[in-house]
């Protein structure tokens, strides 16, 4: 199947731009031009490959990866080296559970203000008391 940028962009559940950036980024190629009569002429064509390294970097996204870690995962897959990528997965989940516990901690103190601003209608309120410096 073929792809104009448009239509891979709507398959991918992206912008054209985004693509772009992607492009300038290193994780996708840029196809040469086919048709046309002269230079600018012709459409670039995208193929299924394409969309499935966009869909690809839009998952490892999803999951917390960095364009970086992206990049280095894209890298990966070319050399099958399992040892690395689970060093990559390992990091991310380090990262996110540090997230997580971080807003846990934030949560349980925005209901703890929440809950003291409802026991009284006295005084400043604690939740705008908090954020003031």
């Amino acid at each position: 199947m073929q792809f104009t940028i448009g239509k891979l962009a709507v398959a991918g559940g992206v912008g054209v731009e985004t693509i772009r950036y992607y492009q300038r980024r290193g994780l996708m190629g840029t196809p040469m031009r086919s048709g046309g009569d002269g230079w600018g002429g012709g459409v670039r064509r995208y193929d299924g490959d394409d969309l499935r390294r966009l869909k690809f970097i839009r998952a490892a996204q999803a999951s917390g990866f960095t364009l970086d870690e992206i990049s280095e995962l894209l890298a990966l897959e070319e050399s099958d080296d399992r040892v690395r990528v689970r060093a990559l997965a390992h990091q991310r989940i380090a990262v996110l559970d540090a997230k997580i516990a971080q807003m846990t901690e934030t949560r349980a103190a925005l209901a703890r203000l929440a809950d003291q601003c409802a026991a009284s209608d006295r005084g400043p309120c604690p939740i705008l008391a908090a954020f003031e410096p």
